[in-house]
């Protein structure tokens, strides 16, 4: 929209003036003008000098109440009396600043010897409690007095890992010792853990894959599971010498049962051809979930494998926090993510299909199977079973590295 020559030349005069103009004189000025264009005339010199509307008010009363005589002149050298001019809110209200830090310090973050701060509480429910306790605050207001005392608005950022356990590092050497020993003798070592669920359907999937121009796969609005496909819940097997992988696609519930039925077709279909005449087997895992260390059926199901193989199992447990070290997320889930990225996961088979086709320049592959088996849950598992278990644990860390020989095979 054009500027009206009027608002243009009143900016060409006000720049002139500018500088040389007090804050009192500057109103004045503004005011003058204004009296001077009649009707109107406050519209124009707002727009053109972008003082606001009250001030210019105020230098019209100032004027008229000279013309009065009724002004009491102020000294040549001063712009305001003594004192004059808003206070701030808080010289007004001295007890501001001391309810706002009452509100936001026990849910702050960060350290508060550091000037950098920031708050998880919204300046409108800051704004709301505070009128509540007799503050008549704004919400800018609240935003300013928050800045000023070294809070900002972040966002969250992916670094921690959660509470770092003191033995964490000595676990991973612990850990890392235990796999070099055991590719040494050419025994297994693999990685295990579930995959995220997925929805199976004509769902969106994130990421994107090349097709003709304005002709992109078309999936449902909304992620509502499909009652007769459901989910997906793809755990896990690789193996850390061969990179090699497998997965077995569940349709029930992530359990203990589920994860070991998943090791052991591993075994029966890639591993005893890798390993012929292995006798023991080192198992990686996190600590939670379905294979969790304190999960009383994985270790169960684990005691029947070993007996069923007639392997020592060795199992190490990542430390509490740190899954993501798990080799397996890294090394094989990232690439089978990549793989179906954009394409929606429609059936079941769909799924098998594309894990199964992901391959590496490194050279991995994944085999993968559908597991269509029930795995009920809130199975119990009681103390009597728990003590007929081979099961033992090691000096370090017990809790997290223990081993499962097969029953009969001797102590």
């Amino acid at each position: 929209m054009r500027t009206p020559p009027l608002v243009q030349a009143m900016r060409r005069k006000y720049l002139l003036l500018r500088s040389s103009l007090t804050e009192r004189t500057r109103r004045q000025w503004a005011a003058s003008e204004v009296l001077s264009l009649g009707w109107g005339g406050l519209t124009v010199v707002v727009a053109a000098t972008h003082l606001a509307s009250n001030t210019i008010r105020a230098g019209i009363r100032e004027l008229q109440a000279q013309q009065r005589g009724e002004a009491t002149p102020l000294p040549p050298a001063r712009i305001r009396r003594a004192g004059g001019g808003r206070k701030k809110l808080t010289e007004r209200d001295p007890s501001l600043l001391r309810a706002l830090d009452q509100l936001v310090e026990p849910t702050a973050r960060g350290d508060p010897e550091r000037p950098l701060r920031w708050t998880c509480q919204s300046t409108p429910k800051l704004t709301a409690v505070l009128r509540r306790q007799g503050h008549p605050v704004s919400q800018r207001t609240v935003c300013t007095l928050l800045h000023a005392q070294g809070y900002s608005l972040q966002a969250n950022r992916k670094t921690q890992e959660g509470r770092m356990h003191p033995d964490r590092d000595a676990q991973f050497r612990y850990l890392n010792a235990t796999v070099q020993r055991a590719q040494r003798r050419h025994q297994p070592v693999i990685s295990v853990d579930t995959k995220k669920k997925e929805l199976v359907g004509p769902f969106a999937q994130a990421g994107r894959e090349w097709r003709p121009k304005g002709q992109p796969v078309e999936v449902r609005l909304h992620d509502f599971a499909d009652p007769r496909l459901g989910k997906v819940i793809p755990y896990g097997v690789y193996d850390l010498t061969q990179n090699e992988g497998w997965v077995s696609v569940g349709v029930d519930h992530d359990t203990a049962a589920f994860a070991v039925e998943a090791i052991r077709r591993w075994w029966h279909r890639l591993g005893q051809r890798r390993y012929h005449g292995a006798k023991a087997l080192v198992i990686t895992a996190d600590c939670g979930g379905s294979n969790g260390n304190r999960t009383r059926l994985w270790k169960v199901e684990l005691q029947q494998l070993a007996d069923a193989l007639r392997m020592t199992l060795h199992v190490r447990h990542f430390p509490p926090g740190t899954s993501k070290w798990n080799k397996i997320e890294h090394r094989m889930f990232s690439f089978m993510t990549q793989n179906w990225r954009g394409r929606p996961l429609v059936s079941r088979a769909v799924v098998v299909q594309l894990i199964a086709s992901t391959r590496t320049q490194t050279g991995l592959r994944i085999a993968a199977t559908l597991d269509e088996a029930r795995y009920p849950t809130g199975r119990k598992i009681d103390a009597g079973a728990m003590r007929a278990l081979a099961l033992h644990e090691e000096s370090f860390h017990g809790e997290w590295n223990y081993r499962i020989q097969p029953r009969g095979s001797g102590r």
